[in-house]
């Protein structure tokens, strides 16, 4: 079991933590319990993080869905379940998901796709499609954007 830290060894190492990168709320308490942090001095902690700005839960979901986006492909369906699932307020999550422009979007999905198309091997016309459909999908793009790309890439 790790050595008890002091509230103040505790925060120091929370604000670099925080510092180093953005942080949702649920990433920053499951830190402090790794650490071994009491109740009440996760929740002392946690304010004074909020409160110096180094913790802002919609600073992180709008990096996150900026990130996501630009570097992952990652399409609005994915975004809003990843950020859900790290438990950000619905608020929050509309505000992130501004933060990608129509046209970039729509520019990101076209590219990703024809990119994707043009490196699947599978000869069988179905099966390509079939692969295409399941890779875009887990990428969270919507389900008609889609089916409506691998239509137009088969000829179909």
């Amino acid at each position: 079991m790790p050595e008890k830290l002091s509230l103040n060894d505790a925060l120091k190492k929370l604000e670099r933590y925080c510092a180093y990168q953005e942080r949702c709320h649920q990433e920053v308490t499951v830190k402090l319990q790794q650490l071994g942090v009491t109740k009440p001095d996760r929740d002392t902690i946690i304010v004074s993080l909020i409160e110096n700005n180094y913790l802002n839960e919609e600073r992180f979901a709008r990096s996150f869905a900026r990130g996501k986006h630009r570097i992952k492909g990652w399409g609005q369906l994915r975004i809003v379940n990843e950020l859900k699932a790290r438990q950000i307020s619905a608020p929050n999550i509309k505000c992130a998901l501004s933060e990608v422009s129509e046209a970039e979007y729509e520019e990101t999905f076209q590219q990703l796709a024809q990119r994707h198309w043009d490196s699947l091997l599978e000869k069988h016309p179905l099966k390509k499609r079939q692969k295409f459909c399941d890779y875009l999908l887990r990428k969270g793009w919507e389900s008609d954007r889609v089916y409506a790309k691998a239509k137009a890439l088969s000829g179909a």
